[in-house]
């Protein structure tokens, strides 16, 4: 999956901006704190009796799990852990226990534990090397689905768990009886669907990071058929099985620059297409019993969702009186009455919304913002495009700070996100308004390479990185200095993971182009990084090469984009935030660029986090990143020459 590889888990770096007329009154400024303040939340779906439901919430500094009553609005705490995240995943089909995945500092090896109805907690995953991941539950609601490394750490394996049936036992260890494996992966495919009755799964496998294939695995003869025969490049994702397990739907762009949904005939091998549009929809799913169809659709830079009733025609249903805003997660209960959504703008942090799909009533069930920010001193953000250095238009997302005066000048930074190929989306980030709150403008580049944008524009930096995604932002520095509020000698770059690798590619092979660097754990030394790739990214480790390089054969044309061996080109400060624990990025990438630079005498901060991996998710560590990030940019972007 392009550029899945370096994504940034990192929620800060999913951002977005604002136009501003340069005559309004000063916005009051606020610290990093009351920002944090903020509380991130998430809906894991509702209980048996669906009166509660299940949230991951931040409120006490690090994700835990609560519940919210839907008639009272009573939320109550369910974990109280203050040293690991805890992100639940499920309640139980028939009472109130929750499973919940952990990990330890950020190392992304991810256990399924269950909370009882006392409060204890056991871990499901036995071997401590493992890697595992809720699946969901079986169409009886007997059973537990969950992938797992455990018989080979190079590919995940289909495991199905029975629950014993006695509602007397709470101790974890006697919840389920011993897995059973259902599908022994020992070719790199990944698990993409189940049928209801277990007949059938969907397999994906990667060739590269732009064209794939899918399978077809008969459970009972264990055979598999290749179902995605095709010429070119495509992408295919089964997305859900029919509840009579006879057809398969599934995500591709073949024969298309966009992503649609089709459907694959089990029996006939006939393929329909089901669902189109100018953009690339992302996700599909069904309701438990076949009521509704919800897709998701990338529309520009916001995920538009659509709901179809298919007991009534497939006719779409209209939803009046929700906000308008970037919808990131829909569930319809088991019943199909009722549906929460979450929403955010990139001026309103996400909360969650409950409509009833009998009555049409709206209710918003959470309100994140801090009661010491007012909404009015936020952000809203703009799409706009610009040509790069070969006339290719370049989607972007610009903000500027409220209550600029005119004939005033502000610094401003180019914010390159993860991936490669993620895209930077309109949802709310507390950091971004952090710095538009203190007078930085932002211009976040999707540049070449991007998801979200169609095929081509996709496949456009393959084995190009440092070169001509480099030259996209250094035109969107040219697009800023446009702008008659940007201080055109302050622009400095910042990212995240090849976003990082961005903003100390633009500091070594272009220079003079930019002021400062910010950069969160990015990429310095590409032969190292595609050596020391995790076991458990083997399934993918050949569509990476394809697309970065292999360190082997590849290794001149890595060592060339590689930063860390051309340092001494290096004239401007930089910031580096990185996390001890970063299986994707390791600390000694960010060491070894920290120390090369400060030899040639580079002003460089340097800020580790022990307890982190790959993106910051406690919040005293975001709030102590984004001071110190705040106070560099002040002192060497704003305050310097």
């Amino acid at each position: 999956m392009k550029k899945n590889f370096l994504f940034v888990g990192m929620i800060s770096l999913l951002v977005t901006a604002c136009q501003n007329s340069g005559s309004e009154k000063p916005p009051q400024q606020y610290t990093m704190r009351q920002f944090m303040d903020v509380k991130g939340i998430y809906s894991a779906g509702f209980s048996a009796d669906e009166s509660k439901l299940l949230l991951g919430s931040d409120e006490s500094g690090i994700f835990n799990a609560y519940e919210l009553d839907l008639k009272t609005g009573e939320k109550r705490q369910l974990t109280a852990s203050d040293k690991e995240s805890i992100f639940p995943a499920s309640y139980f089909p028939a009472d109130n226990r929750v499973i919940y995945t952990m990990n330890k500092g950020g190392n992304e090896i991810d256990h399924l534990f269950v909370r009882d109805s006392s409060g204890n907690s056991g871990d499901l995953i036995l071997d401590s090397a493992a890697k595992a991941s809720f699946y969901g539950w079986s169409r009886d609601k007997k059973s537990i689905y969950f992938l797992s490394n455990t018989r080979d750490k190079q590919f995940f394996d289909l495991y199905k768990a029975e629950l014993i049936p006695s509602k007397k036992i709470d101790q974890e260890d006697k919840i389920f009886i011993p897995p059973v494996l259902l599908y022994k992966n020992t070719s790199g495919s990944d698990v993409a669907a189940v049928a209801p009755d277990e007949s059938y799964l969907a397999l994906t496998k990667e060739i590269t990071t732009n064209n794939g294939e899918m399978y077809l695995y008969d459970t009972k003869t264990n055979s598999t058929k290749h179902i995605s025969q095709h010429t070119g490049d495509a992408r295919f994702s089964p997305q859900y099985f029919s509840l009579d397990g006879k057809t398969l739907y599934f995500l591709s762009n073949e024969g298309s620059e966009f992503t649609y949904l089709a459907a694959y005939d089990i029996a006939s091998g006939v393929k329909t297409k089901i669902n189109e549009a100018e953009w690339d929809i992302m996700f599909a799913q069904q309701s438990k019993n076949g009521k509704y169809r919800v897709i998701g659709i990338n529309n520009d830079a916001r995920t538009e969702v659509k709901i179809y009733d298919q007991a009534n025609g497939g006719k779409q249903i209209q939803i009046e009186g929700l906000p308008e805003g970037n919808i990131s997660g829909v569930n319809i209960s088991d019943s199909e009455k009722w549906m929460t959504l979450a929403i955010s703008t990139s001026k309103s942090p996400q909360n969650i919304y409950l409509y009833n799909l009998e009555t049409k009533a709206i209710k918003q069930l959470t309100n994140t913002l801090s009661p010491q920010i007012n909404p009015n001193d936020l952000v809203e953000g703009k799409v706009v495009r610009f040509p790069s250095f070969d006339g290719l238009q370049i989607p972007a997302l610009l903000f500027l700070p409220k209550g600029v005066q005119r004939g005033q000048k502000v610094p401003a930074l180019i914010q390159v996100h993860g991936g490669p190929g993620g895209q930077t989306r309109l949802g709310y980030s507390d950091e971004y308004q952090y710095l538009l709150n203190h007078g930085y403008a932002i211009l976040c580049v999707n540049n070449r390479g991007s998801s979200g944008y169609g095929k081509s524009f996709y496949a456009a930096d393959d084995k190009k990185h440092g070169n001509e995604d480099l030259k996209d932002c250094i035109a969107g520095k040219k697009y800023l200095q446009s702008l008659e509020m940007i201080d055109t000698s302050k622009i400095g770059i910042m990212g995240g993971s090849y976003g990082g690798y961005m903003v100390m590619a633009a500091l070594t092979f272009a220079p003079e182009e930019f002021t400062v660097g910010v950069n969160y754990f990015g990429v310095t030394n590409w032969l190292r990084t595609l050596k020391s790739i995790p076991p458990w990214w083997a399934s993918f480790r050949e569509a990476l090469y394809t697309e970065l390089g292999n360190p082997v054969t590849d290794s001149v044309a890595l060592f060339n984009k590689s930063p860390l061996f051309h340092a001494n080109k290096i004239k401007r400060p930089f910031i580096v935030l990185q996390g001890s624990n970063d299986p994707r990025v390791l600390q000694v990438e960010s060491d070894e660029i920290v120390a090369a630079a400060r030899k040639n005498g580079i002003p460089v901060e340097y800020v580790v986090f022990p307890d982190e991996g790959h993106g910051f998710v406690k919040k005293e560590n975001i709030i102590k990143g984004s001071e110190e990030v705040l106070k560099f940019l002040d002192k060497h972007l704003k305050g310097g020459k």
